[in-house]
């Protein structure tokens, strides 16, 4: 949540956008630093892996894309933070905007929440909503199955998130 507002906060967003890179270039740099971060954390529970290739057989392929899709979710709400970072001068007002922005694409394709959008909206509607879920796209990652429909869907939401982003700084850049 720090990435971009601590940035406006103390003044040192100016300084930065005025360093010999683009404005893309640092967002893109935060980002992958953010992220690369994020999946060490993830890879450094490998032990787990180990230990459970010790006392059995599990499938190693579910495994992988277990981890690769926990990658690319983590990417996505780190993006969608960024995006919100951006947006606001405050790191908590960010979180807060974050956690609600990543609770609805969770919650919009949670079944109980569609069934209850059915009764007052067009299934179309619905179906369309629930196509942004991440969550149905995180349920091939999780039975082990790499679908580049899913990959798409994370790595163009991160697009966008960043996208977003960079709207936002030059937007802070030209006001």
């Amino acid at each position: 949540m720090r990435l971009w507002s601590e940035e406006r906060r103390l003044g040192t967003l100016e300084l930065l956008l005025t360093m010999p890179i683009t404005t893309w270039q640092a967002i893109v740099g935060k980002f992958l630093a953010s992220w690369i971060f994020l999946i060490l954390a993830l890879a450094l529970t490998f032990p787990v892996w180990i230990t459970v290739n010790w006392l059995g057989r599990p499938d190693n392929g579910v495994i992988f894309a277990g981890y690769v899709g926990s990658a690319l979710l983590s990417g996505a709400y780190l993006a969608i933070s960024c995006m919100t970072s951006a947006m606001t001068r405050n790191q908590v007002i960010s979180f807060i905007v974050s956690v609600v922005i990543c609770l609805f694409l969770i919650l919009a394709g949670f079944t109980p929440v569609t069934d209850l959008l059915v009764r007052w909206a067009n299934p179309a509607f619905v179906q369309t909503i629930a196509a942004f879920s991440v969550m149905t796209h995180f349920e091939g990652f999780q039975r082990g199955v790499l679908d580049l429909r899913d990959v798409v869907f994370f790595v163009s939401l991160i697009g966008f998130a960043l996208f977003t982003t960079g709207v936002v700084i030059r937007g802070h850049r030209a006001g």
